[in-house]
């Protein structure tokens, strides 16, 4: 014991790498000493293990160098010392492929692997093979072939193991060598039946009856080695996915579920749970066994059962519901990574009557879990969440709890995105979630993140039912925070005194101290806020304290061409549409360069309209309200096929055809869209296409005029394609005469919508019915009007999706979302009309049976854009 203590204490103090501090040039110098005579094996073995270190650890050596080590490492083979001369193999097989003629050592290595010691034969086998190329294989051939069915197990294994790394210098090396390995699968030992296994199907894999025939013999015999038949399962499991009838194969699969070995046994439940034939009475009997797994004293086959539970429970949870109680059992193990998948399975298992109870159980193990765990806890929570959403009281309460606890900022953002996430999906949820939170920031470390919570606060609170309550919470962050966070309370709070007007006073006087901050943005908002909250109490001043996230290339367009006028009106900020966001994968940040903004669809349509001489003169002093989705003027397999787009400006729509021709002997010309429309309409200009050859796009334009009547704005326009063709060279496209022909072709009907004309506005960041009440105190037309939807409308989100879709209004509030099981359900609707005409609509929808019936209120300063949308629906 004392001996120990001290040897322990020595450790202690002397403890650490003894290569840690090796440079590459002294121990090549020292390398030198193999060349002294006679060899001291042990200081040789002790400066080779220095150079094995250096190259695993990656030190790069030239070829010069490698080349000078190698040699001198040749030397070694005169000392018969076990140790050194296994050092040596390693040396080769490392430095082979950074030495020059390395070949040199090829006799001692075969001398070695044919000789009589044991000891030496495999390792030498290992390194020959390493230096090998196509053209010393036939040499060693003969001695490779013994080796395989040599009586040592070790040299055996090492031979067919060799033989596989050499199909990367021949391929058929497997397939001329497959009778001695058929002679090796005989053998008694494990791994010599696995490694020969591997040999035989590296030969035979390219054949698949061959592999058919292998499989098939295997089968009826069942090799002795677990790892050959893990390698049989594999096999078998890889032929049910190229072949129809694979009842044989399945049979064999499950027969090994009662083999003796447990390796044998996971294997072939993780093969039939991951057939893609299988259903949940198919892979009943895997369940089962990776159940009994579960209970294993065994932590390994624990966490691959659970891990392979797991993934079974994404696409069958029912099958794996069956194993819940011993999941449970599982939560509280001593190996993290088995408790989280326990934890994480049963999340997506879980009956709704028992999450009350699971939380219980999980709350008392997620506190000793890392934050990478704890991760993976919370996305499995945020699918409950959405699986049963009655339960999200308890679900946010135990988030709540979460956030609570110690943890880094990618743990906290996790649970807060799955706070407003439920909040998001459930309107129920939104008073728990603020008030979390609320409490969450009164102790967040991470100004990211209370940014953004202040700013959700800022959205959201001000509809709340209670909106004083989280005034409190803000004005603390811009006492104790730093900068940007009291930059985001003062904006927080101008919000609320915005959309709340009993509680404009407080908050100006709050917004009056922030004035006396120490940080110069923080003033600036503050005093910004201050003097348009002074100046008019009006809740619709809200967008000048939350200003609209406008497309800026089109506010720039407009403010140069507003500039260019007298200037006599006012510049109308409403013609300018809303940025669209635009989610993009996460990138690397690069300090050196700058981002461009990405353009929306409608800037980039804007843009390329603005490059045509005759559109540009007459969109130059207007903007693009919307643009349409794709409309398909033909079939897809015509010998011309055109596509529409809408544009719609405040008095033009511009119609933009994209055409195809598909027929590669014509040559087409001077290429337009004829439209007819009524005589409400008036045809402005049009653009033709001046060619359009074989399978090359062209696009020809008609700008139409919007009729003063807004009811007759809504029609439906026959067109035709007209073109002059010429018949050209299919192979070259040249034509075959200087004069053509003209013709045309007949389009399907292009329809002129409400929707067209309207922009959905979806964020006007304040509550719905302040701004109803608003507009109707301004005197705002008010139509009502009740309707009994078509047969094709069956449910509330049909009726939905069909209406917005319909007049092209955007749902606010996220009250496009329905409860489950809800007969009844109110939508909000807001939007702008060309023109800059304010839309408000409510939409109150009852289900009965399959019929929805709909009382519709429009809301609009224009009486006739209000009568439009309503006689529309009608």
């Amino acid at each position: 014991m004392i001996t120990f203590k001290r040897d322990k204490k020595e450790e202690e103090d002397g403890g650490g790498n003894p290569f840690q501090n090796l440079e590459k040039t002294t121990v090549l110098q020292e390398a030198r000493t193999f060349n002294n005579t006679p060899v001291n094996p042990r200081k040789c073995a002790h400066i080779l293990t220095k150079i094995l270190y250096l190259l695993n650890q990656g030190e790069q050596l030239g070829t010069t160098e490698a080349t000078e080590a190698f040699f001198a490492m040749t030397k070694l083979f005169q000392s018969r010392d076990v140790i050194l001369r296994r050092l040596v193999y390693l040396g080769i097989k490392e430095l082979s492929s950074l030495a020059e003629d390395v070949i040199i050592v090829t006799s001692s290595l075969t001398k070695d692997m044919t000789g009589k010691e044991d000891l030496y034969r495999a390792a030498a086998i290992r390194a020959l093979c390493t230096i090998t190329d196509s053209s010393m294989l036939a040499a060693i051939e003969r001695y490779m072939k013994q080796a395989i069915i040599d009586r040592s197990p070790a040299v055996s294994s090492a031979a067919l193991v060799s033989s596989l790394h050499l199909t990367s210098v021949s391929s058929d090396v497997a397939r001329r060598w497959a009778n001695e390995a058929q002679e090796a699968l005989n053998c008694d030992n494990v791994m010599v039946q696995y490694h020969a296994l591997g040999v035989l199907y590296q030969a035979r894999k390219a054949d698949k009856h061959a592999v058919i025939k292998l499989v098939a013999k295997l089968m009826r015999t069942s090799p002795k080695s677990p790892y050959a038949a893990c390698m049989l399962i594999r096999m078998a499991y890889k032929l049910l996915d190229e072949v129809d009838e694979g009842e044989e194969l399945i049979g064999f699969i499950e027969s090994c579920l009662r083999h003796k070995s447990e390796m044998v046994v996971y294997e072939a439940a993780h093969a039939l749970v991951n057939l893609g034939r299988s259903g949940a009475r198919e892979i009943g009997p895997a369940i089962s066994v990776l159940q009994l797994f579960c209970g294993s004293p065994k932590p390994a086959l624990r966490f691959a059962a659970v891990r392979t539970l797991n993934k079974v429970a994404m696409s069958h949870p029912a099958a794996v519901t069956a194993c819940n109680l011993d999941l449970e059992n599982l939560i509280t193990d001593s190996n993290r990574s088995i408790a989280t998948l326990a934890i994480t399975t049963l999340l997506k298992t879980g009956a709704e009557s028992s999450v009350d109870r699971l939380m219980k159980q999980i709350a008392t193990f997620v506190s000793e879990i890392s934050d990478e765990f704890k991760v993976v806890v919370v996305q499995a929570i945020r699918a409950l969440c959405q699986k049963f959403p009655r339960k999200h009281a308890v679900l946010m309460n135990f988030l709540s709890a979460m956030l609570r606890d110690e943890g880094g900022l990618e743990y906290k953002a996790a649970i807060a995105d799955t706070i407003i996430a439920v909040m998001e999906g459930n309107a129920e949820a939104k008073e728990a979630g603020l008030a979390h939170l609320c409490e969450f920031i009164e102790d967040c470390e991470h100004i990211s993140l209370a940014v953004r919570i202040l700013h959700l606060l800022g959205q959201e609170g001000p509809t709340s039912k209670q909106p004083s309550r989280y005034i409190r919470f803000i004005y603390n962050r811009v006492i104790l925070e730093s900068a940007s966070v009291r930059a985001a309370a003062v904006t927080a709070l101008a919000r609320f005194a915005a959309a709340c007007p009993p509680l404009l006073p407080n908050v100006l006087v709050l917004l009056s101290r922030c004035q006396l901050d120490s940080d110069d943005e923080v003033r600036d908002r503050a005093a910004y806020y201050c003097t348009i909250l002074q100046q008019q109490n009006d809740p619709t001043i809200l967008p000048l304290i939350q200003p609209p996230l406008l497309s800026i290339p089109t506010l720039e367009r407009a403010l140069k061409n507003y500039i260019q006028t007298p200037m006599e009106d006012s510049f109308d900020i409403s013609q300018i549409p809303p940025a669209q966001t635009i989610e993009e994968p996460a990138q690397v940040e690069v300090h050196t360069t700058i981002k461009q903004p990405r353009l929306t669809r409608e800037e980039s349509f804007m843009e390329k309209l603005s490059q045509i001489p005759h559109l540009a003169m007459i969109i130059q002093d207007t903007s693009l309200l919307k643009s349409s989705p794709v409309f398909e003027l033909t079939e897809s397999e015509t010998e011309y096929n055109v596509k529409c787009i809408k544009h719609t400006f405040p008095e033009y729509l511009i119609l933009q055809f994209d055409c195809v021709n598909t027929l590669s002997d014509q040559l087409l010309e001077d290429v337009v869209v004829a439209v007819e429309p009524p005589e409400s309409y008036s045809i402005v200009c049009v653009v033709p296409c001046p060619r359009l050859s074989y399978n090359e796009p062209g696009t020809t334009y008609t700008v139409l005029k919007y009729p003063e009547d807004i009811q007759a704005s809504v029609v439906t326009i026959p067109t035709t394609l007209r073109f002059m063709a010429r018949d050209c060279d299919p192979t070259t496209g040249i034509p075959d005469a200087e004069q053509g022909y003209h013709d045309e072709y007949m389009l399907e009907d292009l329809e002129v919508t409400v929707a067209d004309q309207i922009r959905g506005v979806s964020n006007r960041g304040i509550d719905f019915n302040t701004v109803w009440d608003t507009f109707a105190a301004k005197g705002y037309a008010k139509l009502e009007e009740t309707f009994a939807l078509g047969a094709s409308v069956t449910s509330l989100e049909g009726a939905i999706q069909s209406l917005t879709g319909f007049l092209g209004l955007e749902a606010v509030e996220r009250s496009n979302k329905v409860q489950s099981g809800a007969a009844a359900h109110i939508l909000l609707l807001s939007g702008v009309f060309r023109g800059g005409k304010e839309i408000l609509a409510r939409a109150r929808l009852a289900l009965s049976g399959t019929q929805v019936t709909m009382q519709l209120s429009v809301l609009c300063q224009d009486r006739e854009v209000a009568d439009l949308i309503v006689s529309s629906v009608g």
